[in-house]
């Protein structure tokens, strides 16, 4: 049986699609951990940190350390990670309860 982390990082890694809705899923549930996480997941998935800094111009070090449990990205390290991914940041009217 194929462990799920691999299996999530091939969906990642095949679709952008499936890897924005999979950060907008997490960002929903307002946990800025489970975010940096499934940012760091992406990341993985699409040839690794290290990868990801260069493409972005970040610091390979401190861009662990952003998207760690315990990290407090910048805005404009978010967006330069994004830009990297091939995504955007968006904001969108809160859906009514």
């Amino acid at each position: 049986m194929r462990e799920w982390k691999e299996s999530l990082h091939e969906r990642l890694a095949a679709s952008p699609e499936y890897a924005a809705e999979y950060l907008n899923a997490v960002l929903e549930e307002n946990d800025p951990q489970a975010f940096l996480l499934a940012l760091r997941h992406v990341a993985d998935a699409n040839g690794g940190v290290s990868k990801l800094a260069s493409n972005a111009d970040l610091n390979r070090e401190s861009l662990y350390r952003t998207l760690s449990e315990t990290g407090n990205p910048k805005l404009t390290s978010l967006t330069a990670v994004l830009e990297a991914l091939g995504m955007q940041l968006a904001i969108m009217p809160k859906k009514a309860a």
